[in-house]
């Protein structure tokens, strides 16, 4: 897992976005262009929460998403997502 500079505001996550998938399960490989959005990563940032909700993920959790949610940011050449943690939907 990466250590990042960033520490998120409220109630939002800093997520690092898992590879897209290479290959399909019958071993055909995926180009470029077809690939989708992967909607699977794993926290490295949390937010402190906001005064009545406090946040219940954690950094180190792999984390399941919308396939267009949160915001595409680049930190030191790496890409993450950041994101409200209700754009989450589940904790793998």
């Amino acid at each position: 897992m990466t250590q990042v500079n960033v520490k998120p505001l409220a109630d939002r996550v800093l997520i690092e976005p898992a590879a897209a998938e290479q290959k399909t399960a019958g071993g055909i490989i995926i180009p470029d262009t077809a690939k989708e959005k992967p909607q699977r990563g794993t926290v490295v940032a949390v937010g402190p929460g906001k005064k009545d909700e406090p946040v219940t993920v954690k950094v180190g959790d792999v984390v399941l998403y919308g396939k267009y949610a949160g915001t595409e940011i680049n930190v030191e050449g790496r890409d993450y997502l950041i994101m409200r943690e209700s754009d989450i939907v589940a904790i793998i």
